[in-house]
């Protein structure tokens, strides 16, 4: 029997959920070190201005198409394409979170190593212990793909309980969490000597430093932060009620998004200029440049900095888990919709082959080397064909599709609830969607690629 499809039980669990989705390691791992390499608070501020002017058109988009088709990701396109060609764009999407989940656990992972070794105090060497203990982990043949396995475990545990009794119910107990121990680090981070200029560079602008590759990287970090084209969005709006409001839960959802960005640069670069880090330390800065700068920063009062390295990697875990629900359930929703299979034996389908492909990309880090793909290693070639094909492809269609293609009626219907909400912004959105959003997700494409 095909399971009755289910919803969101409340305004606060729409929210929370889609928050949730959007956050993750993108806004606590990605935007910092983003921001540290791109000028601090003018990026910051580009950035507030693409979420405006791209982030939350496409994010409505996404809306619009999920709630209309009222099911999976491929089947909701499909139904708004009238099975035309347009429907790959859905089966991108699905495929896209997908691949997505079985390489992002594999970071997901990580989180929950250092989670371990901060309980056990495995991080109080030097900056030269700390990165050896990186390389060497990360190039283990067994301890990643454990730590992969177990994240896409607790995963599938709260996928199976559906989406009331799983994913809305685990989004009200994570994001509160997430909220409070980000809010706990940032005080304490805050409050370190010499603090204050880590403070000044997130919110006081240089604007000489402002140039074509700050402006592209934080449009490309807007789409990347509120995880524009990975099913996510438009799997969830498919368990939105006729009621909910789209654009305001967009814009929540936005700030949300935002402000745990915000609050991530206030936790980690105040910290890193009371010890005189570089604040363009690039990606490693959470594995490798962050253990030392904790070890530095409280090295007068030890037991505060395990308890703030401990809290701060427990947060990367629950950022990282809240996302991988809402990827694995893009697939999850797929496979037991389109196979006519129950929500478990869906979620079993996803949570096996993603555990297999995780296991692949952590191997091909350093344990068996011959993993690779078009010369880089199989992690490294999946998260380029996701993040720099896939993802602006899939938003630039996306765009396209229901900018130009979709009976402007159906588009207007679902934007103000059947006529029972204001129009007023209904031809700004428009607008954006038809002409700024396509040529700013071209832009980004083309950037990644090394073409503009």
């Amino acid at each position: 029997m095909v399971e009755e499809r289910a919803n969101f039980g409340s305004k606060l669990g729409v929210i929370l959920a889609t928050a949730g989705s959007a956050v993750g390691l993108g806004n606590v791992w990605r935007f910092p070190y983003m921001a540290g390499e791109n000028g601090g608070a003018v990026f910051i501020l580009i950035y507030f201005a693409c979420v405006l002017m791209l982030g939350i058109p496409c994010m409505v988009s996404e809306f619009i198409i999920g709630r209309h088709g009222a099911s999976n990701t491929a089947r909701a396109y499909s139904k708004l394409s009238g099975g035309s060609l347009w429907r790959l764009v859905g089966f991108m999407g699905v495929l896209t979170g997908f691949l997505i989940t079985g390489y992002y656990a594999v970071v997901s992972g990580w989180c929950l190593q250092y989670v371990y070794a901060s309980l056990m105090g495995e991080l109080s060497g030097d900056a030269s212990f700390v990165k050896t203990y990186f390389a060497e982990f990360s190039a283990s043949p067994v301890r990643p793909v454990f730590w992969t396995i177990v994240i896409l475990l607790v995963t599938h545990f709260v996928i199976i309980h559906g989406v009331r009794g799983g994913i809305e119910k685990a989004s009200k107990l994570l994001m509160p969490a997430l909220f409070i121990l980000l809010l706990i680090i940032v005080i304490a981070s805050c409050l370190l000597p010499g603090a204050g200029k880590g403070i000044e560079f997130l919110f006081h602008p240089d604007f000489e430093k402002f140039d074509r590759g700050v402006f592209l990287g934080a449009l490309g970090q807007s789409f990347y932060s509120l995880s524009i084209a990975m099913g996510c969005i438009c799997t969830y709006a498919s368990y939105f009620s006729r009621q909910t409001n789209l654009l305001h839960s967009a814009v929540q959802i936005s700030l949300v998004d935002s402000m745990v960005a915000i609050l991530a640069g206030l936790m980690i670069f105040p910290a890193a200029f009371s010890v005189g880090v570089s604040p363009d330390s690039g990606p490693s800065l959470i594995f490798i440049t962050l253990p030392n700068v904790f070890n530095e920063a409280f090295s007068a009062m030890p037991v505060i900095g395990w308890v703030v390295s401990l809290l701060f990697y427990l947060l990367l875990s629950l950022a990282a888990l809240t996302s991988l629900m809402s990827l694995h359930e893009v697939s999850t929703a797929f496979f037991f919709e389109e196979l006519h299979i129950t929500r478990k034996s869906g979620a079993v389908i996803v949570t096996v082959t993603t555990c297999v492909i995780g296991a692949f990309c952590s191997l091909s880090l350093g344990a068996v080397q011959s993993l690779s793909a078009f010369g880089v290693t199989l992690f490294d070639a999946f998260d380029f064909i996701t993040g720099q094909i896939f993802l602006p492809v899939g938003g630039f269609l996306t765009c396209i599709f229901l900018g130009w293609f979709v009976p402007k009626k159906i588009v207007k219907d679902e934007f103000t609830n059947w006529g029972t909400l204001s129009a007023t912004f209904f031809g700004i959105y428009l607008f954006l969607i038809r002409f700024v959003c396509p040529i700013a997700i071209l832009a980004i494409f083309l950037h990644q690629l090394g073409w503009l």
